[in-house]
């Protein structure tokens, strides 16, 4: 007699659900055993932080100096802490401008600094604030400066940039004045004003910035022969200047005092 093979019935719903239910709290106790276990084997003494790595500009910060003032206030081991956070403190020591953090397994940290490279005072005479080679208005002791001869640059916070980079421009006609650019001023109208380590005072004008040097241009250009009219030098005789009027510029020479026309370059 022939019988049918017949499928297995299917389990009820309600073993099916079981199951189920089952299966998904062993992974759920699985996966909980496991992270405890984690969280323990990355809390373990070998992980705490043994050491500090320093790397790149350390003139004004000594690795040794550095690694005792930064290490308190670092929290975490070599798995849990905030490599942010950690930058941020070591960008909050004074002069470093920029800091990379790294892990070095198994417990270390590496960091790479990058300075300050102070290029100007900042702000009204006594302000102990620099600007760096980027324009960046920062804090720090200015008599740790490598030079002490830096030139003062004034003007807005948000300037700082654009004043630097006006100095810049014009340190090749002050050159030639043979002296050096003391103090640049940008004034909050937009007008700016040099004064020269030999005391003279050159009051530029406002305008754009082609502007500004082409009238300081036209200015040391044409004061060797202006100055000579009056038996008087150039740059050692050069007391003030006003190079704000439209066809010339008032001019004040050691003993002289006059308002001299540019020069027509073809005459």
């Amino acid at each position: 007699m022939n019988t049918a093979l017949r499928a297995p019935s299917p389990l009820p719903v309600d073993i099916r659900l079981m199951q189920s239910a089952t299966a998904v709290l062993l992974a759920l106790v699985l996966c909980l055993c496991l992270g405890a276990a984690l969280w323990w084997a990355v809390r373990l003494p070998v992980f705490s932080l043994s050491g500090i790595s320093v790397q790149g500009d350390t003139v004004h910060n000594n690795a040794l100096t550095l690694r005792a003032n930064v290490a308190p206030r670092l929290t975490g081991n070599f798995f849990t802490i905030n490599l942010n956070e950690a930058r941020r403190v070591f960008e909050s020591v004074p002069w470093v401008r920029q800091a990379v953090v790294r892990r070095e397994f198994p417990n270390r940290l590496r960091v790479q600094l990058q300075e300050h490279q102070a290029v100007a005072y900042w702000g009204a005479e006594g302000d102990s604030r620099l600007v760096n080679s980027f324009g960046e208005i920062f804090e720090a002791n200015a008599a740790d400066a490598e030079q002490a001869d830096l030139p003062r640059l004034v003007g807005s916070n948000a300037d700082s940039a654009a004043v630097l980079q006006m100095s810049h421009a014009l340190a090749p006609w002050v050159d030639k004045l043979d002296a050096s650019l003391d103090q640049l001023e940008l004034s909050a109208r937009g007008a700016w004003r040099a004064q020269l380590d030999n005391g003279a005072v050159i009051e530029l004008g406002s305008g754009s910035s082609e502007e500004v040097l082409q009238r300081m241009e036209r200015f040391v250009q044409t004061l060797t022969p202006v100055a000579a009219r009056y038996g008087r030098r150039a740059g050692a005789d050069l007391q003030g200047a006003d190079l704000r009027h439209k066809d010339g510029y008032a001019l004040r020479l050691r003993g002289v005092t006059t308002v001299s026309a540019v020069p027509s370059p073809n005459k």
